[in-house]
């Protein structure tokens, strides 16, 4: 049954609308819904395709351009895209021969710069690609390129050379020669074939190293995957690796969507996910694309080493982080692995696996207490994923007696039994599988109550806690506050480190009315979990001593510190624009657009939501502009310009401000690059409001008369054209600007209006008198 052409056209308007806006899973769905209708619309898998680029999901969009490539075999565009994606996730091979595909298909549209960009592709990946150098060899001489043909041609020479083909070797040299005689490149070629020796080989190309490692760190990810799974050390380890290839692809990756997904860099010092200076950045990237190698070859003592120079160089990432751990616990450099896993721990993707490395190197060092600590604290990171999460709260709040009880054991046998059963419970490929088994095997709570794994492997000793909190809890429930407050601290005797029991105290007094108090309590329980690095728990603090005291700077900074941690970087931009607004308020401007570029540093580095660079420097051009700091404002106009170029207000402020500062060629610039986008996207109906508006807030400024009056012309206005301009030309001569009225009158001629011959006569007389 044929689809609906309406419901089709509808979806594919609406995901159009939400791709405009970044808002990619909207775009996604939307095209979805345009597929059910027609499930092989090329463009509809195309828009499908770019959305879930977007939304990082690769190997999804990898499969969608494949299916567009067979579906249209003549467009090069999804060709070109298999390319690329197959080279994001490792995937080389396919990789070279899609864009050698791209590159023939796309010289049949006669697009040669598009032909090179890939076959360069190519050889970026595979230096000794002959069929690709040979391609690009024949276009740059037609071109007229003749250095990259001599590159190229000697190139392959090379190639031959190697492959015992001497006269081919010698024909291809003298090729280069012919194209320019004078060429010290091809004649430094012909001195090395006359003497015997080997011509260089050909380079990598820049960009060619990150999808090397992202390749070395797949082929090392493949076997581990088919025995079934990883235990939570190497789950970690294979995410961290990955994290840095990718960091390393996206820093090698040279081409212009990849410089544009780094645009900011030029407004906020420092953003992305290499803060630094351009040498530091190179440094960076040699040094993790060596420590990558050596990892996936097995060669930890370089790998560590070399990452401990990239964060020398001034790279901060917790991947970096639990990988130096890791790599230095191998090594038996603990206290170093103790330091960096410090780090990683507080970050969500790496807390398992760090507790657990923590864990056995306590064990080593003889800590049986710390050890056992560490890794009850892991079974409680592991245990809470085997519920849901909305029950994954109340296991981790159960765990904390258990723990609390643990510090007081001073039976070394028991800690060890403790430190090797939870090992055997987690370090295995099956983990998961294994903690819901034995979840599934527990008895049957009442009232659907939650228990922690830890009672299957260790008997727990704070019941009398629980009871406690219990009465508390009744106390509370029934208004005597004051009875639940002393049963509280008599109960915080017996446990002074079980943190949800000050938690409680904390709920007890904002009951009571003393709100700075809980405030205290609070902020030093939420301390106290973030040292123990359980960020969720001090989160949920936070927000209740924001909700108290909205205006506690401190609170909110702390606040937006754990969110970072946890990787809710949505939620973290949310809390740093609600901080600036504080700052707003209270007219501390500077702190305030400190705090916005901040936030857009955190953009950079983690996985929010791009849709905020445009708010945050909307923000910042605002508080630019009422300093009345006009370059600083113009600055972050021009990149909202690039980041949303449909914005007419932006658009009007770039005019404006060039003309504030006498930049008058660059606000022309400005408008001619506005009026053509316009044009361009069929939008000129819009051009004669825009110019309308800024003659009237800049009435002395002849050129935007001027533009304004050949926009009129344009929309078929001409009359009204000749008419303004007109009046122009005679305020110009009685001002005594003769010149400029003559220009104003040849612009009217050109217009060829009814009475043109008046205004050519006109024009003679000015031009002789």
């Amino acid at each position: 049954m044929p689809g609906r052409d309406d419901v089709f056209q509808k979806a594919m308007n609406d995901g159009h609308s939400a791709a405009w806006d970044q808002e990619w899973e909207k775009a996604a769905a939307a095209y979805r819904k345009a597929l059910q209708e027609f499930p092989d619309h090329p463009k509809a898998l195309n828009s499908l395709g770019l959305a879930l680029y977007q939304l990082g999901s690769f190997d999804e969009a990898l499969q969608i351009y494949v299916h567009v490539a067979k579906l249209s075999p003549d467009d090069p565009i999804p060709m070109e895209k298999v390319a690329q994606l197959s080279e994001r996730i490792g995937n080389l091979k396919t990789a070279i021969d899609a864009a050698m595909k791209a590159g023939d298909l796309f010289l049949n549209q006669r697009d040669a710069d598009k032909a090179i960009e890939n076959w360069v592709r190519v050889t970026n990946l595979n230096p000794d690609h002959a069929i690709a150098h040979s391609r690009l060899a024949q276009v740059h001489e037609k071109l007229g390129h003749t250095q990259q043909a001599i590159t190229e041609y000697l190139a392959i020479a090379s190639l031959f050379q190697r492959a015992g083909n001497a006269e081919k070797t010698k024909n291809l040299v003298d090729k280069a020669l012919q194209l320019l005689p004078q060429s010290m490149e091809a004649k430094q070629a012909q001195t090395l074939l006359n003497t015997g020796q080997l011509l260089p080989k050909p380079m990598r190309g820049k960009g060619g190293t990150g999808p090397i490692r992202m390749a070395q760190v797949k082929q090392l990810q493949q076997p581990k995957l088919a025995a079934s799974g990883l235990d939570p050390i190497a789950e970690a380890r294979q995410k961290a690796l990955t994290q840095l290839a990718e960091i390393l692809f996206d820093y090698s990756d040279e081409s212009p969507a990849a410089q544009q997904r780094r645009g900011l860099t030029a407004i906020v010092k420092g953003t992305g996910q290499l803060a630094m200076q351009n040498s530091e950045q190179s440094k960076v990237v040699m040094h993790l694309s060596i420590a990558i190698d050596a990892q996936t070859k097995g060669k930890d003592s370089q790998a560590a080493e070399e990452l401990e120079r990239a964060s020398e160089a001034g790279f901060k990432h917790p991947s970096l982080y639990f990988n130096l751990g890791m790599l230095r616990a191998k090594t038996e450099r603990l206290e170093s692995a103790l330091r960096y896993l410090q780090y990683s721990i507080k970050h969500n993707e790496y807390a398992l696996g760090s507790r657990l490395l923590l864990g056995e190197i306590q064990f080593k060092k003889g800590k049986i207490k710390e050890s056992a600590l560490e890794y009850l604290e892991a079974l409680k990171q592991a245990d809470s994923m085997t519920v849901s999460e909305e029950q994954a709260d109340e296991v981790r709040q159960l765990y904390e007696p258990l723990i609390e009880a643990h510090q007081l054991q001073n039976d070394e046998d028991a800690l060890r039994r403790l430190c090797e059963n939870v090992k055997s419970l987690l370090m295995r490929p099956d983990w998961r599988e294994h903690l819901h088994r034995t979840r599934e095997q527990m008895p049957k709570q009442e009232g659907g109550m939650v228990m922690p794994l830890a009672e299957v492997i260790l008997q727990a000793q704070s019941s009398s806690v629980i009871e406690s909190v219990n009465m508390i809890n009744q106390l509370a429930r029934s208004g005597s506050l004051r009875s639940a407050m002393d049963e509280a601290f008599d109960a915080v005797q017996h446990a002074p480190t079980y943190l949800p029991l000050h938690t409680l105290m904390g709920d007890l007094l904002v009951q009571e009315g003393h709100q700075q108090e809980a405030i205290v309590k609070y902020g030093v329980v939420a301390h106290a979990y973030s040292v123990r690095g359980e960020v969720a728990q001090a989160t949920k603090l936070l927000r209740r001593v924001i909700q108290l005291a909205p205006m506690d700077m401190s609170a909110r900074t702390r606040l937006i510190d754990q969110l970072v941690a946890r990787g809710h970087m949505d939620e973290a931009i949310n809390e740093y624009i609600e901080l600036a607004d504080i700052y707003y308020r209270l007219a501390e401007l500077d702190m305030a657009r400190k705090t916005f570029t901040t936030a857009l540093r955190v953009i950079q580095q983690g996985n929010a939501s791009r849709d905020w660079n445009v708010h945050i420097l909307q923000r910042m051009a605002d508080i630019d502009l009422q300093r009345l700091n006009w370059k600083q404002a113009l600055r972050i106009f021009e990149q909202i310009r690039t980041l949303r170029p449909d914005d007419e207000g932006v658009r009007k402020q770039l005019v404006d401000l060039n003309l504030r500062l006498g930049q008058q060629d660059q606000a022309m610039s400005e408008l001619d690059n506005y009026l053509t986008y316009l044009e361009g996207n069929s939008k000129t109906g819009n051009a004669v409001a825009f110019l309308e508006d800024l003659v009237k807030e800049h009435d002395n400024q002849l050129l935007l008369k001027r533009a304004l009056a050949e926009q009129l012309h344009r929309s078929g206005r001409t009359q009204e054209a000749v008419s303004q301009l007109d009046a122009l030309g005679e305020t110009l001569m009685e001002a005594g600007r003769k010149k400029e009225a003559l220009e104003v009158i040849n612009q009217i001629v050109l217009m060829n209006p009814p009475n043109v011959e008046d205004y050519r006569q006109l024009l003679f007389q000015m031009q002789n008198s």
